[in-house]
């Protein structure tokens, strides 16, 4: 029994090393033969189709631009009646389809802002009041086709320290698109 159960065992052993010796045999000559017949090809990166980098968004129906950004401390004019400092940014937002598209909606489809303060948790920051009255009647109406309007936005601040990072997705929940990072100065 012990006789058979070796000799079995051996012949086992040769088959398997003539198998692996068959098969990287092969796999040698293979690849030989293919790096003969392989080009080598240049790439050059296509840029992103959309984007959110040098205070820019572009997204298939819309395009944000931030003009410009602001910490304004309470009691200043556009945070007249806050309890926190916040961070405003300007922005003009230009519809490229045909839907029902506004400058208030664009922003809150697109932007997360989030100030980093926190080891345990993210700190996603609470929208403020609208920091520019001008904008009062115009934020919330609808953009025309190829229309360009412009507008603001600001964020309650937990800290005067802290940069606040503003992220862009490509609607609520959609791939990230990009992250800026604002210094509070």
């Amino acid at each position: 029994m012990k006789k058979r159960s070796v000799t079995l065992g051996l012949i086992t052993t040769i088959l398997l090393s003539t198998a692996l010796v068959g098969c990287s045999n092969g796999n040698s000559d293979s690849k030989s033969s293919k790096s003969e017949n392989t080009k080598t090809v240049k790439t050059t990166k296509k840029p992103a189709k959309y984007y959110f980098k040098n205070n820019k968004l572009i997204m298939t129906d819309v395009d944000i631009t931030i003009t410009k950004t602001k910490i304004i401390q309470v009691g200043e004019t556009g945070n007249e009646y806050g309890e926190k400092p916040v961070i405003a940014f300007w922005y003009t937002t230009k519809n490229k389809s045909n839907k029902e598209i506004n400058p208030n909606t664009a922003w809150i489809a697109a932007f997360t802002a989030i100030q980093d303060n926190n080891k345990n948790q993210v700190n996603e920051l609470d929208m403020g009041i609208l920091p520019d009255d001008q904008f009062l009647d115009t934020q919330s109406e609808n953009i025309k086709k190829n229309g360009t309007v412009e507008s603001a936005v600001a964020y309650d601040l937990d800290d005067d320290t802290t940069p606040v990072k503003l992220t862009a997705t490509k609607g609520i929940g959609g791939p990230k698109l990009g992250t800026m990072t604002y210094e509070i100065k």
